[in-house]
């Protein structure tokens, strides 16, 4: 597929061409004193001119490909600049071709057609640098063009055979540079908030799913109770009310500490409130930057802390130490009726990384 900086290189490769044989074009009543010198100068021009337009110009492979279009889509990368040898090379050529074409000719045939080409040539040659991001060069060459086309011509032929023109081409392709270095930064700042908003979106699109994932739970597990609390009016057997404290219970528990939660644990936490128990559960966000199988590893350890514990009242939370993920505290009554204090039976603390 043909790229449009192909198209352009092509251009750019036809021009430059076209304005070195204008410089073949030897004709009229007076001869050149120094053909050689002339050839040489074009061979020189062409060999620098073609030399910064494609250096470094090779077709990506299809890996390279693929990248440069994701890359081009969320952060716009600057072309990389010309190798400052090859700017130098372009401003000699500059240096040199004007007052090698001028002095080659001979003062008679100055202004002739075939004598002024350098003027679109040179031209052509600081645009190439400057689109090459080398702008002080390219100026700096064109400085180095009007002073000595001004020289050889006068300042008012110079001008008018050209030389305007060539500052045009230069200024446009600066400006021209600076409003894509301006919309490439605004494209990477649109691609960056782009991905800001998806990232909100996908993390309220979670929870969302989540919300609805907890509400579904806890129709399943408090629904029947309610619906015999409604049809018995309240009047609930012992078994009835246990079943409506341990669906409380359960509801606290996905609300509070949802990561620590899995079949086995749910199943033991019921076990434990069914026999009198009372059990609290906080996740304080300790288990941040866990992954599955990490919290798989913790589930299944607190799960089997609780299948041992006889312990009267159970608290379940996570820790902030980098080493510990969960603490279970367990403490029953002492003395019954005789003191508030309660001894510690049950202290386990579970690893993050088991």
């Amino acid at each position: 597929m043909i790229s449009v900086r192909t198209i352009l290189v092509g251009l750019g490769f036809a021009f430059t061409g076209y304005l070195a044989a204008r410089g073949l074009w030897w004709t009229g009543p007076t001869p050149v004193e120094q053909p050689f010198v002339i050839l040489a100068a074009l061979g020189l021009y062409l060999a620098t001119t073609w030399l910064c337009l494609f250096w470094e110009l090779r077709p990506a492979r299809a890996g390279e490909a693929a990248t440069t279009a994701t890359d081009a889509i969320t952060v716009p990368r600057h072309s990389p600049a010309m190798p400052i040898w090859a700017a130098l090379l372009a401003l000699a050529c500059a240096i040199i071709v004007p007052s090698a074409i001028s002095i080659a000719v001979g003062p008679d045939a100055r202004s002739a057609l075939y004598a002024t080409w350098y003027l679109g040539g040179i031209g052509a040659l600081m645009t190439i640098v400057m689109v090459r991001r080398r702008p002080w060069i390219a100026w700096i060459g064109m400085a180095a063009l009007a002073a000595a086309s001004m020289f050889w011509l006068g300042p008012l032929p110079a001008l008018g055979l050209g030389l305007v023109g060539s500052f045009v081409w230069v200024g446009v392709a600066q400006l021209l540079q600076w409003s894509m270095d301006r919309a490439a930064r605004d494209t990477s700042k649109l691609a960056q908030l782009q991905r800001a908003a998806s990232a909100w979106q996908a993390s309220q699109s979670g929870r969302q799913r989540e919300r609805r994932v907890q509400v579904q739970r806890a129709l399943a597990v408090a629904g029947p109770v309610l619906a015999r609390v409604i049809a018995t009016g309240g009047r609930l057997d012992d078994e009835e009310k246990m079943q409506a404290l341990i669906a409380e219970g359960t509801l606290r528990d996905e609300l509070r500490g949802p990561r620590l939660l899995d079949d086995a644990v749910r199943a033991e936490l019921t076990t434990a409130r069914r026999r009198g128990a009372t059990v609290t559960v906080l996740d304080e966000g300790g288990l941040d930057g866990l992954d599955d199988a990490a919290l798989a590893k913790i589930r299944a350890q607190l799960a089997e802390t609780l299948r041992t514990a006889v312990s009267d009242r159970i608290f379940i939370r996570t820790s902030a130490h980098d080493a510990v993920a969960v603490t279970v505290v367990g403490r029953s009554g002492e003395h019954a009726g005789l003191s508030d204090e309660d001894a510690v039976d049950l202290w386990r603390e579970i690893a993050r990384r088991t």
